[in-house]
């Protein structure tokens, strides 16, 4: 496969729809990067390594110095926005990163200015979006949409573009008729079908034209049959959904743990207070339960209660989102786990996580775009699921059910990376090493 992987020649171009605290941090965290006076903490693909070989060949490379990624000095930004705010002033207005910082990088910034965003109401009732494109049909938005993309990639001589979703939580809707064939889907967009979401009109348009797409939210987005056709028929990769930060990070590492030592759990209440424009959003019931059913999959995948109902049958689990203006994007989390182990025996674990959504979020997006441009430069189409490891609710094929455990998934990561490049599979049996040692004496 190693042969068949493209170079990573000349500009990346990185559009993002939304260009609000997560998506500007991103932006702002890669200039200050390449200025020299910051690092890429928490990106993968900037600062991890991974093992190669036998444990005792010691071949620890950094991911990027082993996979033709794209560099960072390589990368442009674009994106759209309900705002018209150029990144600087969107980043000064999100509060997360300290203004001493952004005025180092501020002309960069201020030289990003949001395209019009596609934008309905009906599934975001907490905005008001005023940077809109107006149109007769859905069908006429995705084609604006491709042309804003073409027009990127010509005007800022891009080689290659990916797109990941960085827009808020769309209210919670089902799979329907219109979302089951291309076919359908597309008569949908021509008759401004309203079960077709703003964020599908931009997954529809990259997809189209064979640009890859990530979706950072819970929405359903490119988790529907016709968009998993569509990237099948342009050889596009895909994949969502929900960014994997706060809270949930810490449930797939603390889940897995206990699982793995056959701790059983009786409830599992976790409440949140925000106050960003995620918050906002996500204050109103429709767009919550979005929101919910993505958080709240998470420990039943990895508990598997159907197979362990002594430990996990009876399990209770709670999730609550409140919004709290004074943290703005600073969350704060708090998990009370009632567990018990042997003989039944009660036990407590208390999590306070003071985290900041978009500080966890941004590398993830970075990843994300570099990791979906590796995969269209190697030919590997449809739902990635090897990238799992960032999302809170991973897309997978139909009728399989997701891996949660962050352990499991960062082997898949890092697996199908070794694949890739020829090198051995790890499953870290580890008999070999025993057997070499019975074989010497």
């Amino acid at each position: 496969m190693k042969e068949q992987i493209q170079p990573a020649n000349g500009k990346l171009g990185i559009l993002l729809p939304g260009l609000g605290a997560v998506a500007t941090t991103v932006i702002a965290g890669v200039a200050a990067v390449n200025k020299g006076i910051a690092q890429p903490i928490g990106a993968l693909t900037q600062m991890g390594n991974i093992r190669l070989g036998k444990r005792t060949e010691n071949r620890f490379p950094l991911i990027k110095d082993f996979v033709p990624l794209a560099p960072l000095s390589n990368v442009v930004f674009g994106g759209w926005d309900v705002y018209s705010d150029n990144v600087y002033e969107a980043a000064i207005n999100a509060k997360v990163l300290e203004p001493a910082l952004l005025n180092t990088i501020k002309a960069e910034l201020e030289a990003i200015k949001p395209m019009k965003a596609v934008f309905d109401k009906s599934y975001v009732k907490n905005l008001d979006g005023t940077h809109i494109k107006s149109a007769a049909s859905k069908w006429d938005l995705a084609n604006e949409v491709i042309n804003d993309i073409e027009n990127f990639k010509k005007e800022n001589g891009c080689d290659r573009v990916v797109i990941v979703w960085c827009g808020s939580t769309e209210k919670y809707i089902e799979p329907s008729a219109v979302h089951e064939t291309i076919a359908s889907f597309e008569e949908g967009l021509k008759k401004n079908d309203p079960a077709i979401s703003p964020s599908m009109i931009y997954a529809y348009a990259a997809i189209k034209i064979g640009v890859p797409y990530a979706n950072g939210a819970p929405n359903l987005t490119c988790d529907i049959p016709a968009l998993i056709e569509l990237a099948k028929e342009t050889g596009t990769p895909i994949g969502g959904k929900d960014f994997k930060t706060g809270q949930t990070l810490m449930k797939t590492i603390l889940a897995p743990g206990l699982h793995a030592r056959a701790l059983g759990i009786r409830g599992w209440f976790s409440t949140n207070i925000l106050g960003n424009r995620d918050g906002l959003v996500l204050d109103d019931p429709d767009n919550f339960k979005t929101k919910e059913v993505s958080k709240l999959s998470v420990l039943e995948d990895i508990l598997q209660p159907e197979i362990n109902p002594e430990l996990y049958g009876d399990l209770y689990h709670k999730v609550r989102i409140n919004y709290y203006p004074p943290h703005g994007d600073n969350k704060e989390s708090w998990d009370n786990i009632d567990i018990f182990g042997w003989l039944g025996y009660p036990m407590q674990i208390k999590i306070n996580f003071l985290c900041r959504d978009s500080i966890l979020a941004a590398p993830i997006v970075l990843d994300l775009a570099i990791f979906m441009d590796l995969a269209k430069r190697a030919n590997m189409s449809g739902i990635q699921e090897w990238l799992s490891f960032y999302f809170k609710s991973p897309q997978t094929a139909p009728g399989l059910r997701p891996e949660h455990d962050i352990f499991k998934q960062l082997i898949k990561l890092q697996n199908t990376l070794r694949h890739m490049m020829g090198e051995d599979l790890i499953t870290h049996l580890g008999l070999d090493y025993y057997q070499d040692l019975v074989e010497a004496l």
